[in-house]
């Protein structure tokens, strides 16, 4: 355990897509114009965040409605991903200290024969779909001919994923993590697809619903994150909510998978009561999941509301030298084209009593900076990538640092 270091425990929050305006590089991706948090404030009425803009999330840019003028109780700022790619694996990768030269494969004509064929070949089911589509939307169109002919449903999206659709009562929810496995361990080299989904529904025809046995098969990082750093000096690393699921388990020490804001808001609490040293990360994936890609703009700013509501549970329970920290991954504007993350800035928001006070840290280059400043924070070995700003951000002396 590290002694004298800086911080004792980092609480890092990953708010999934709430993205802060399009990277200098969004043309490319087709995002040009994107702004999760700037459109969904344009759009949306009286919207009240008022925690978040106590930490000065109004005074990284100009946002409607929020006071810029006001004094930040931490630092602010924003980060720019320098990893090819604006999907949920590569950003929290980056955030974790590595950087992706090379984008995850895609799919969006649907995936290659000699891909299906080693599926069909292994596990010796035939499949219906092979191509990109909402998950909601091929289980209408396919889920009759599925109860028929008991094939799996196999469709991606404009993420890095092969999904694996199956009613409950045609394929069991075991058989389809198995089928999910089977596809991981084929889905390598060329073909390293950021996530395998298991994608278990129930109902009938014209009501079928998508269950929350939902199940992610990632691809490890290729190489040591903060997550292995920490762990390695025998400090805790606790998961909460998609953590375990991104990052393949790898590094952690604990974890708690619930995906609801509540239940991880929870699991970030019931964690500060019982973790002495080390990192909390969390991710809350509603943001992106029930509201970015369905484009539902007023549900995305109810959720904002809700988060920022259950932020003062969090904020009174730090320790003096605990750090908040509050960041995306990538963006979703609800309000944009089509269905895909968008390539955005992320907002970064940082609190704790040893911190400086309304104190502007701007931009950075990578979200990997991220990464090295919790590494020096809590006393560990820095990961490959990043550059630690945490001496620009300390209130007073640092110790031993």
């Amino acid at each position: 355990m590290a002694i004298n270091s800086p911080a004792d425990r980092i609480i890092l929050i990953v708010l999934d897509s709430v993205g802060i305006g399009a990277l200098p590089d969004a043309d490319e991706y087709g995002d040009e114009g994107a702004d999760t948090l700037g459109n969904i404030l344009h759009t949306v009425d009286r919207i009240k965040i008022p925690h978040l803009e106590s930490m000065g999330l109004g005074k990284i840019k100009a946002l409607p409605g929020l006071d810029s003028d006001l004094q930040a109780r931490g630092i602010y700022g924003k980060m720019a991903e320098a990893s090819a790619g604006k999907d949920t694996t590569t950003g929290h990768w980056e955030l974790a200290g590595i950087i992706k030269k090379e984008p995850f494969p895609v799919y969006p004509s649907g995936f290659p024969r000699e891909v299906i064929e080693e599926f069909t070949d292994k596990t010796g089911k035939q499949i219906l779909g092979n191509k990109a589509a909402s998950g909601t939307v091929i289980i209408e169109e396919l889920g009759t001919e599925h109860l028929s002919t008991g094939y799996p449903i196999v469709y991606t999206s404009a993420d890095s994923v092969f999904q694996i659709a199956a009613h409950e009562e045609v394929i069991s929810v075991s058989e389809l993590y198995k089928l999910c496995r089977t596809a991981r361990s084929l889905l390598t080299g060329q073909h390293a697809v950021a996530r395998v989904i298991a994608r278990p529904f129930v109902g009938q025809p014209g009501s079928f619903e998508r269950t929350e046995k939902r199940k992610d098969f990632s691809l490890a990082p290729p190489e040591e994150t903060m997550l292995d750093k920490i762990k390695k000096e025998g400090q805790t690393v606790a998961g909460a909510g998609k953590i375990d699921d991104i990052f393949a388990g790898q590094g952690l020490t604990t974890s708690s998978p619930a995906k609801s804001h509540p239940e991880v808001v929870k699991n970030i609490i019931d964690y500060m009561k019982t973790v002495q040293q080390g990192l909390i990360f969390a991710n809350l994936i509603e943001f992106d999941m029930l509201y970015g890609h369905r484009r539902d703009v007023e549900g995305y700013a109810r959720a904002l509301e809700r988060f920022d509501r259950q932020l003062p549970d969090i904020l009174q329970r730090l320790k003096e030298k605990d750090i908040l920290v509050i960041t995306a991954d990538h963006g979703c504007d609800p309000t944009f084209q089509g269905t895909d993350h968008t390539r955005e800035f992320v907002p970064l928001l940082m609190t704790g009593s040893s911190l400086k006070k309304d104190f502007n840290l701007g931009v950075r280059n990578s979200f990997a900076d991220l990464a090295a400043s919790i590494c020096d924070l809590l006393g560990t070995e820095g990961t490959n990538w990043g550059t630690s700003f945490f001496k620009k951000i300390m209130g007073g002396a640092v110790n031993g640092r």
